[in-house]
């Protein structure tokens, strides 16, 4: 059966359904159409994302780690400075990857390459377009998550290999999150310079997250609005999952990333609906 064979029979049994407008059930093809992308051009692009992580592990973590020497961690373990920042720069690499895909590829997509008019000129909804982009960022950042922890096991930074792959799992929610969450705001972006605003937001977000250094050095009214920064849920997420710790609070965490994943989704498609399909 053809490709247009295929789409035509999908969406003739999606026809009368529920959500049919919107969801034509083949958010794949989009991942498909960014996958062949990534082959043919965007392929140095991607890669470069492996790199920073590594760069910040090796500069912090080995550089200044030298300086501060080794440090207690909130079970008690004395571990180096390396291994203490190893699962922040995790969940940041999850999160970056997710969201610069989400944002800035996707506003070019929407406003200057005009391929979201192209895919809903077919079959496709609104809804299989959000999850389609969205789902690639999440690989995105699931990619990055999976380079950046083969290379601090090279380093001998994992405590076990059920924890990397735990964390692996985490940071991937994670990148789902951040994804969701930029796409949605990236969809009601009219210029490049509001854009800005995403990196005006993210540094500082990064820098008092407890990436560096435990937040504990803050004021407690500071630590309790830190708690609140997506980061911040993502870092306490990954490192619990990184040293096996698992707890109630690890449920805390996925429920506020719930809360991001379905609030993007609902924001994105009804956004892209409100703009192309009227």
């Amino acid at each position: 059966m053809s490709f247009t064979s295929a789409a035509v029979a999908l969406a003739e049994r999606r026809a009368g359904k529920f959500g049919a407008s919107i969801f034509s059930g083949r958010p794949g093809t989009v991942a498909t159409r960014n996958l062949m992308t990534l082959k043919s051009s965007s392929g140095l692009t991607f890669v470069a994302g492996f790199v920073e992580p590594v760069l910040f592990l090796i500069a912090f973590g080995y550089g200044v780690g030298g300086m501060v020497g080794d440090i207690t961690d909130s079970s008690g373990k004395v571990i180096s400075y390396a291994a203490y920042i190893m699962p922040a720069l995790l969940a940041t690499s999850a999160m970056n990857g997710a969201i610069f895909d989400s944002t800035w590829n996707v506003f070019f997509k929407m406003h200057f390459a005009k391929l979201y008019q192209g895919m809903l000129a077919t079959s496709l909804g609104t809804l299989d377009v959000a999850i389609g982009e969205i789902g690639w960022a999440m690989f995105r950042g699931m990619m990055y998550s999976l380079g950046f922890v083969s290379v601090v096991g090279i380093l001998g930074l994992i405590p076990s290999l059920a924890g990397a792959a735990l964390a692996v799992a985490a940071a991937t929610i994670v990148a789902f999150a951040f994804a969701s969450l930029g796409m949605g705001i990236t969809s009601y972006m009219k210029s490049f310079q509001q854009l800005d605003m995403v990196t005006f937001f993210l540094l500082p977000m990064f820098l008092f997250s407890g990436t560096l250094f435990p937040v504990t050095i803050f004021p407690t009214w500071a630590q309790f609005l830190i708690q609140a920064l997506p980061l911040r849920q993502a870092i306490e997420l990954v490192r619990d999952a990184m040293t096996l710790n698992i707890s109630l609070s690890m449920l805390g965490h996925l429920a506020y990333f719930a809360v991001m994943i379905i609030g993007g989704l609902f924001f994105t498609t009804r956004r892209l609906t409100a703009l192309f399909l009227r």
